[in-house]
């Protein structure tokens, strides 16, 4: 065997049917991996004049649906496949779900990840048990890198998404959802490479063909789109995005095929938007979700006003976020809602000059953070002390009561959020 990768290629683009995600869903009742809820929410239910349901994928074993298909491909390998084990090419969500599956069914597992990779991913794909090989400075070279290493130790790869089985996994959560609201009237899902949309809009339309399945993607990665629009696949130029689990160059083969023939429309979203939904989910919903898992909720609640007493799903697909990234979201959330505010005052310096005015603010009930001197930067005049105040209010309207106030004590100020 050795110098040629096992896998199932025949298999692995034809289009998987209605029995297959069945048959899918047999086979995860046998695993470890959960049926995560569907909870309405009051909180956007009301932002949207809508029926709001939440899938919360998030709470899914290694905090993402990506453990479904893992589970799925692994369970259908041959002896021969499982001797020599799998391999796969991936610095997120995929990784930590076929190693957290790979572990569970004792398949060696060998995943090869950019040098660049977020440290705490590293370390959470090898608590799962998996070899961790760090190659190339992008996922591509990382892909090119996994293939040498398929052909050489003869493992089979494992593709995030353009995998009939894997997508077959994926499309479990679809049966999941019409077991829980058989009267749904759209779903709204995250787009990448495209797997999880696939399944999911191959269940819900084999079952309930007059529902809407719409897939949302990062305006900075629109490659479905892009493809769908154009008839064909088309690589894009990469742009920038916090959603880097949806931050995908070129949609799969038979994900293209297959979201082209099920796939209502696509539709997109900012960073911006994503940022505060991670914030209202986190702040009303109590729930940590990843900026690719927040995309289909983010565009509800900037679009979804058309629509009135609509049944929609709004599918979290994860919840693994960097804490670093978790902090910014944070404090960028409050800014978005006019929650945080940080203003630069300069004052004569002199003792009592700051006092007064922090005075005022405090009668307008506003809390201060963060208090910052600068006398040195260039910008500042001899005499003068440049202060920066980051503020915490209670909304938009209470922000202006201290612009106001700013304004009628001549205090010379700028905005500089």
């Amino acid at each position: 065997m050795n110098g040629k990768a096992v896998g199932d290629m025949d298999k692995k683009h034809t289009i998987p049917t209605i029995k297959d995600i069945l048959k899918a869903r047999e086979i995860l009742r046998e695993e470890t991996v959960r049926k995560t809820p569907l909870h309405r929410s009051d909180t956007f239910s009301k932002l949207t004049g809508n029926n709001i349901f939440l899938k919360i994928e998030s709470l899914q074993r290694t905090g993402s649906f990506k453990v479904r298909g893992a589970f799925v491909k692994l369970s259908m390998l041959s002896d021969e496949q499982r001797k020599y084990g799998v391999i796969a090419a991936s610095a997120g969500n995929h990784a930590q779900g076929l190693a957290y599956a790979a572990f569970t069914k004792k398949v060696s597992c060998t995943i090869v990840m950019p040098q660049n990779a977020s440290p705490a991913k590293v370390a959470a794909t090898k608590s799962y048990g998996a070899q961790v090989i760090l190659r190339g400075s992008n996922y591509d070279e990382s892909w090119t890198a996994a293939q040498e290493i398929a052909k050489n130790e003869s493992r089979t790869i494992i593709h995030a998404f353009d995998d009939a089985q894997v997508i077959s996994g994926q499309g479990t959560i679809g049966i999941e959802l019409l077991e829980d609201l058989s009267d749904i009237d759209q779903v709204y899902l995250p787009i990448g490479g495209g797997g999880l949309a696939a399944g999911v809009a191959i269940a819900i339309k084999e079952k309930k063909p007059n529902a809407k399945v719409i897939g949302v993607e990062s305006k900075a990665f629109p490659a479905m789109k892009e493809s769908i629009t154009k008839g064909s696949l088309q690589p894009i130029v990469a742009g920038y995005t916090i959603a880097d689990g949806i931050s995908v160059k070129a949609p799969g083969e038979l994900t293209y095929e297959i979201a082209s023939k099920y796939l209502d429309d696509i539709v997109l979203v900012d960073d911006a938007s994503i940022v505060k939904t991670m914030f209202l989910l986190m702040e009303r919903a109590k729930l940590v979700v990843e900026p690719a898992g927040a995309a289909s909720l983010a565009y509800l609640l900037t679009n979804a006003h058309s629509n009135k007493n609509k049944n929609i799903v709004s599918l979290l697909s994860g919840g693994n976020v960097d804490m670093y990234l978790l902090g910014q979201v944070v404090a960028k959330g409050l800014m978005h809602m006019g929650r945080l505010i940080k203003i630069f005052i300069q004052l004569q310096d002199k003792p009592g000059a700051l006092k007064s005015v922090i005075d005022g603010i405090a009668e307008l009930s506003v809390n201060i953070v963060e208090v910052v001197h600068d006398r040195l930067s260039s910008n500042i005049s001899a005499g003068t002390a440049g202060v920066y105040l980051s503020l915490e209010l209670e909304n938009e309207k209470h922000a202006d009561s201290l612009i106001h106030f700013l304004k009628k004590k001549k205090i010379e100020f700028k905005v500089v959020n």
